[in-house]
């Protein structure tokens, strides 16, 4: 089993700055993820390092890249909202409220057994202002200041269901191989603007694309 120290000096490479704190919360959702991944498919990476640099690593890297394109900073004296759809076995979404602890999370799954899952790493992790829709995104019916997209089914077909989630202003952060991103940019089409598009560490052509949803006065 990797110790929090391994895990940190895996994590060097997408989030230099993570603490012995973070490090030891990672410890234990890696932990969970194992035990839980025995039994249920969360994940098709079974080898534990590869988990935290694929895994935890990217979800930490678009952490990186929201906090430095200001998207968690509050407005008005709110707390910054986040929406993580098709959630899966946590990410982006937990990792990003493990680096950004006031956000205000709803991770997104439609799969019971996963969304189950879910819950129990925010009880394990001690977690609050964390919500778990068990459900389609359709359904959901709120928005959000930030919403996180990565490897999802028929991503060309979620990724507006995803972008109709994010509040005027908000951002949308995608997680994707560098030949979706023109795709991306066609499901989008107009409304959108394209903010960053970053390269992830050793990743073999997977980047992090932030666009920020614009509104009728942006445009003029």
């Amino acid at each position: 089993m990797l110790d929090a120290a391994r895990i940190a000096a895996l994590l060097q490479p997408f989030a230099p700055d993570v603490s012995p704190e973070l490090a030891a919360q990672l410890q234990t959702y890696l932990e969970l993820l194992l035990r839980w991944n025995a039994r249920m498919n969360l994940t098709a990476v079974r080898d534990p390092e590869q988990i935290v640099t694929r895994h935890f690593g990217e979800s930490l890297f678009a952490a990186r890249v929201l906090r430095d394109a200001g998207a968690f900073e509050a407005r008005e004296g709110t707390s910054v909202t986040l929406a993580d759809v098709g959630s899966g076995a946590g990410f982006p979404g937990v990792p990003i409220k493990l680096f950004a602890p006031e956000t205000q999370l709803t991770l997104i799954e439609s799969q019971n057994k996963k969304a189950t899952f879910l819950r129990e790493v925010a009880r394990a992790l001690g977690l609050s202002h964390i919500v778990v829709h068990c459900g389609r995104a359709e359904t959901w019916g709120g928005h959000a200041d930030v919403v996180t997209l990565r490897a999802v089914e028929k991503f060309t077909a979620t990724l507006p269901v995803a972008a109709a989630l994010v509040a005027p202003h908000g951002s949308l952060a995608l997680l994707l191989g560098e030949s979706q991103s023109q795709p991306a940019a066609a499901a989008l089409r107009l409304g959108w603007g394209v903010t960053v598009s970053q390269k992830m560490p050793g990743s073999g052509g997977r980047i992090v694309l932030l666009t920020q949803r614009r509104t009728e006065s942006d445009k003029h």
